[in-house]
Formats: C-alpha cells, sequence, structure tokens
C-alpha cells in the first residue's frame, strides 16, 4: 500500500489577495533548495488513524501551534513518490516568525557515524496563490488550484 500524508491548507485574505501557508524542510538536503521544495504542513498516519486528527497534530508538531476552525476537505492527490496527500483547506491566520518545528535526527555528515539534529520545518511564509505555486512541492498545487476553485 502506498504510504499516505495528512495536512493542512492554511489559508487567509490580505486586501482581498488569497494568501496560503506553506512550511520549508529543514536539514541539510533542502537547506539551499526554494522552488518546487515547499509544503503544507503535513506529515504520515496509519490506515487506522483518522486523517483529519493526524493533519491537525502533524501541523502542529510543524509549527508548533495548534489549528482549528471549519476545515474542508480537498481531493486527495498524488505526488511523484507515490504518496498520496489527504488535505483539508481551513481559514485562520499564524505568525510565520515563530514556528517551532519537532527534530529529526539523521547521520550527518553522511558516513560519519555522527548523529545530527534538524528541525523538520527550517521556516514558513505566507504567499499568494501564483508565487506559492511556484514554492510548493509541484504535487501539491493542484490543492492550491481546488482551494482558488472553492473560494473565487
Amino acid at each position: 500500500m502506498s504510504k499516505q500524508s495528512a495536512g493542512i491548507l492554511l489559508h487567509r485574505k490580505v486586501d482581498s489577495q488569497l494568501q496560503v501557508f506553506l512550511v520549508h524542510p529543514g536539514g541539510p538536503f533542502f537547506k539551499n533548495k526554494d522552488d518546487g521544495t515547499w509544503s503544507i504542513p503535513k506529515g504520515e498516519f496509519l490506515d487506522d488513524e483518522d486523517a483529519l486528527i493526524a493533519a491537525k497534530r502533524e501541523f502542529e508538531e510543524e509549527t508548533g501551534q495548534p489549528i482549528d476552525g471549519d476545515f474542508k476537505e480537498l481531493s486527495p492527490v498524488k505526488i511523484k513518490s507515490g504518496k498520496i496527500i489527504h488535505a483539508w483547506a481551513v481559514e485562520g491566520d499564524i505568525n510565520h516568525e515563530i514556528i517551532v518545528s519537532n527534530l529529526f535526527e539523521m547521520e550527518w555528515p553522511p558516513r560519519s557515524g555522527r548523529m545530527a539534529s534538524f528541525p523538520e520545518i527550517d521556516r514558513a511564509a505566507w504567499f499568494d496563490t501564483d508565487t506559492a505555486k511556484l514554492k510548493i512541492n509541484q504535487g501539491q498545487v493542484k490543492l492550491i488550484e481546488e482551494l482558488e476553485g472553492i473560494l473565487m
């Protein structure tokens, strides 16, 4: 069975312009990468878990802030790796400058035998939808397009 993730597409309007909240993956592999690497806050969940509950949990783990509101389920998307992403859109606001992400460990530098900790998310930002479509992993662009269709 394919792996699956659940996430939240947080959105707001500023001066009547739709903006979406995206996060940038932490760690050495993504340090100098930008366009095409951002994502909605999301994470893997198991078949016996409720996907929306998992999406809320992952949002809080990656940003340090809980999320609540009127969640609208979006159509699942399948990304290049084969993973299926289940997502919910919700209107809200979050200060992107004060996120606190959970950490992951990996051997770094490679083949050094030393383990290093890195934040799962190293930064977050609000983007207008045109910019967000450039920044986000291309497999997730359909989530933004569906949100635009719902709100516009």
